[in-house]
């Protein structure tokens, strides 16, 4: 059996040819999903999925909100924190006071380029927190507290 046919081979190639991908475009900031990637190579789901397991072990990229992948960059500053730490940041960030309406879940979907129901689990947590108030469905949020910024070593 050659290199090829074998899973091995197939999740090692997938992981090589996305891998020179990234090296040729600089602009490249996710990696093709793995529904592209299974129709283009005719592979399950597994076998992208051990392809990105690869290229996150050679730190090429790492798995983001909304089960899509990243790709990392030498040098590069990323934000791991969680989504709702990085929403309640917004209001010290943009000085809003107790009462002030917040962003909406779309405008904060493109923001931090995650899904607006992400988005919307994040602003959730907030709200159970008392940091952001809303009257229901539709309406507007606003901002109940500002949150206490910890020291982080």
């Amino acid at each position: 059996m050659s290199q090829q046919a074998s899973p091995r081979g197939i999740f090692l190639q997938i992981a090589t040819e996305v891998k020179t991908q990234v090296a040729d475009n600089p602009e490249m900031t996710k990696l093709p999903s793995v529904a592209d990637l299974r129709q283009r190579y005719g592979v399950s789901r597994g076998v992208v999925l051990r392809a990105f397991e690869v290229l996150q072990k050679e730190g090429v990229a790492e798995p983001a909100p909304g089960g899509r992948w990243r790709v990392i960059r030498a040098g590069e500053q990323v934000d791991r924190r969680p989504l709702e730490e990085r929403i309640a940041d917004i209001v010290t960030d943009d000085r809003l006071e107790p009462g002030a309406a917040f962003p909406s879940a779309s405008a904060l979907a493109e923001r931090f380029e995650v899904s607006r129901p992400t988005v919307t689990k994040a602003l959730d947590k907030l709200e159970a927190a008392g940091v952001l108030a809303s009257e229901g469905q539709g309406k507007v949020r606003t901002v109940r507290a500002v949150p206490i910024r910890e020291e982080r070593s």
